[in-house]
């Protein structure tokens, strides 16, 4: 996709938002949501986008069975002192709440993948994490290994730097080399775009990108930037990449409410530590991954 193409998606995407906010009055749009970044509920009921996902429970404002959140979590443990023991514990814990997969760090798949055989819960692992910088030749390689370890998921993490230059068409080949690999093991391949250090239209033209490069999911965050998932930014891409491609959102969801919020935005998938508290509603702390 070249640069022209892509400018020209993301012009047709702001002028869309400018004529919802011209045929507004107030803080009501007929026809149109006010704003795709302050109100994304609607935007999601609008813009019929990940209807098959989120149609397992009612809309927003209305809890989902707590079988139903679990579906969509990614039990996510990250932290760099995290200990064998630990994981350990996080594959239990997936295994008995029936949540999509654990996200470890590479060096824990084939444990992960070990403890897991035989469940329904998959082993996903990051790659280029946390900064995105590394080279893509590494970054493929760290891929094909996890994947011949037993990841079944590849979370990676665009080169933010390069995206913001204008890059596009390495960006592209960074992203593409890596969903190459995963898509020779039949995994699944999500993008991190890192939202919290990204403009609006630069998260449009990553998600672009990624879909161009045949992602399966487009995710929001790392969790170490300076902050995480929105249900605004949730909304934005799910509007962009549409039904075929997934978003996953990930950074600061802690409880119950953060993970209905990003779903009735439009997140197909939800990373999270505090994975437990959230289908057991309790309170979670103000830790990250």
């Amino acid at each position: 996709m070249s640069s022209t193409t892509i400018d020209k998606i993301v012009s047709q995407v702001f002028m869309e938002k400018a004529l919802r906010d011209f045929y507004c009055t107030g803080n009501t749009c007929v026809g149109w949501e006010r704003n795709v970044i302050d109100q994304p509920s609607t935007v999601k009921k609008i813009i019929d986008t990940g209807a098959e996902r989120i149609a397992a429970g009612p809309g927003v404002g209305v809890q989902l069975p707590d079988q139903n959140i679990a579906k969509y979590i990614d039990h996510t443990l990250l932290k760099p002192d995290a200990t064998p023991d630990e994981i350990k514990t996080l594959c239990k814990e997936a295994r008995e709440y029936s949540f999509a997969s654990v996200c470890i760090n590479p060096s824990f798949v084939e444990l992960c993948a070990e403890l897991l055989k035989g469940s329904s819960v998959k082993v996903c692992t990051v790659i280029g994490f946390p900064l995105g910088a590394n080279t893509t030749t590494i970054k493929r390689a760290e891929a094909e290994e996890a994947l011949n370890h037993g990841a079944k998921e590849i979370d990676m993490v665009i080169n933010v730097g390069m995206l913001k230059q204008g890059e596009y068409e390495y960006v592209f080949n960074d992203i593409n080399q890596v969903v190459l690999a995963a898509k020779k093991k039949n995994a699944l391949c999500k993008v991190i775009i890192e939202t919290a250090i990204l403009t609006d239209e630069e998260k449009i033209k990553a998600c672009l990108i990624s879909k161009n490069a045949k992602a399966d999911f487009v995710k929001t965050s790392t969790g170490f930037s300076k902050g995480g998932a929105t249900a605004g930014d949730v909304a934005l891409m799910k509007y962009v990449v549409g039904s075929t491609v997934g978003v996953k959102a990930s950074g600061g969801i802690r409880t119950t409410e953060d993970a209905l919020s990003m779903i009735s935005s439009g997140a197909d998938r939800i990373g999270a530590s505090a994975s437990v508290k959230i289908v057991t509603h309790q309170k979670a702390s103000e830790s990250g991954y």
